[in-house]
């Protein structure tokens, strides 16, 4: 959808613009010396020197490497957050760019990296027109979002409470290659799933391979589960309720002459509502226990809770998708939500507000074949990371402009 601009945000684009330079250079920064997890000392130090010289609030985390940044507005009133992830993943790069990763096993294989550049040049960009602000701007950076649960600690931490006022609404960007360079997609209620995670055991007991009947083999029932896991997710779950239960590991034996005593099963389950997820929950242990008994096995079943569904509120998800146009840009509602997760969830299930996607196709590239985030291959636009600042700089204008 693409509007005219309004002219209540004029000049906001080329603003962001001319920041690019600052933009690009803390990105690749940081690109080039990734950190994993929910510490991440020199990301931080350089998310602070980013913000060096703005009139801010600025708190560090306690239990984490997080960053919480406070901009006030010439007036009181409300308060908006704009939040960007920090950390990266255990992929060794292999992209070739003059600023690749340098540390080994360590890449920005999902684009963490930009999202702090965009959203420490937003903070640059909204300081500047501070004036125009009736209430504040809560930054937040935040460590461990790749399974460590960094906004959860954030949110005990108080992020919500750093402002003067509590968080009216909430923004966080996430960049993708899969998706044109500089188009912003969204969609009003669950944009990405639950992600749990189970670990299954089954014991039998030992034996020669040549005389299975003198064992109890854990083998047949483990792939027996497999096939009885995909088949309770068609009979248990409505057609119209996304899930996936995906056994990505199977694990037994040790040489070809020997029936092991135990197989273990690891997986994920994917879920677009909480009531899905529950159900799947209690059917993964239900299948795999009394398919194990049928077999004669003991089973253990342990599922990890891992982030909730990640639902955007109905009006903000709407309302930013015509925002985006008005400030000249490009953006459309999404016409399915996406199975991966987001720890940007916790904050949504608090306060409302949405998270969108960055559409960030390296250039000479369709976005179906451009490697996907995640891949140790992947490239993003960074011509893309202005449309993202403008984005942020907008929604805290548009919230809090008088």
């Amino acid at each position: 959808m693409k509007t005219q601009p309004d002219p209540r945000f004029s000049g906001l684009f080329e603003a962001a613009r001319a920041l690019q330079p600052k933009t690009v250079a803390l990105r690749r920064q940081l690109h080039k010396h990734p950190e994993q997890g929910l510490t991440l000392p020199r990301t931080q130090a350089a998310v602070l020197h980013a913000l060096d010289g703005l009139d801010l609030k600025i708190q560090t985390g306690t239990a984490v490497g997080s960053v919480v940044a406070v901009l006030s507005g010439a007036r009181p009133g409300p308060a908006v957050l704009l939040r960007g992830d920090m950390d990266a993943l255990p992929l060794t790069e292999e992209t070739g760019l003059e600023f690749a990763s340098v540390e080994d096993g360590t890449m920005h294989a999902c684009g963490h990296d930009t999202h702090v550049a965009m959203l420490a040049s937003a903070a640059r960009l909204l300081h500047d027109r501070r004036d125009a602000l009736s209430g504040q701007v809560v930054f937040m950076f935040q460590p461990g979002e790749e399974g460590h649960h960094g906004a959860r600690f954030m949110l005990d931490e108080g992020v919500l409470d750093a402002a003067d006022n509590p968080v009216e609404k909430a923004l966080a960007l996430h960049i993708t290659s899969k998706e044109k360079s500089g188009v912003i997609r969204c969609r009003p209620g669950p944009i990405m799933a639950s992600a749990d995670s189970f670990r299954v055991v089954v014991t039998g007991r030992g034996g020669h391979a040549s005389t299975p009947a003198d064992a109890l083999d854990p083998v047949p029932a483990a792939a027996a589960m497999v096939g009885a896991l995909q088949t309770a997710v068609t009979r248990r779950v409505s057609v119209f309720e996304p899930a996936v239960v995906t056994v990505a590991r199977i694990t037994a034996g040790t040489t070809s002459n020997i029936i092991p005593e135990t197989a273990l099963l690891e997986g994920t389950l994917r879920t677009l509502s909480e009531q899905t997820r529950k159900t799947m929950v209690e059917e993964i242990a239900r299948v795999c226990v009394n398919v194990g008994a049928a077999h004669g096995c003991e089973v253990e079943v342990d599922i990890k809770p891992g982030y909730p569904v990640t639902v955007n509120d109905a009006v903000v998800a709407e309302w930013l998708v015509k925002l985006v146009g008005k400030v000249g840009g490009q953006a459309n509602i999404m016409p399915n939500p996406l199975m991966g997760a987001e720890d940007f969830s916790y904050v949504l299930q608090r306060v409302p507000g949405a998270m969108a996607f960055l559409g960030a196709c390296p250039p000479g590239m369709e976005p179906a074949d451009a490697p996907p985030n995640h891949s140790n291959r992947v490239v993003f636009d960074e011509a893309a990371m202005a449309h993202g600042v403008t984005t942020y700089a907008a929604f805290a204008l548009a919230v809090l402009g008088s």
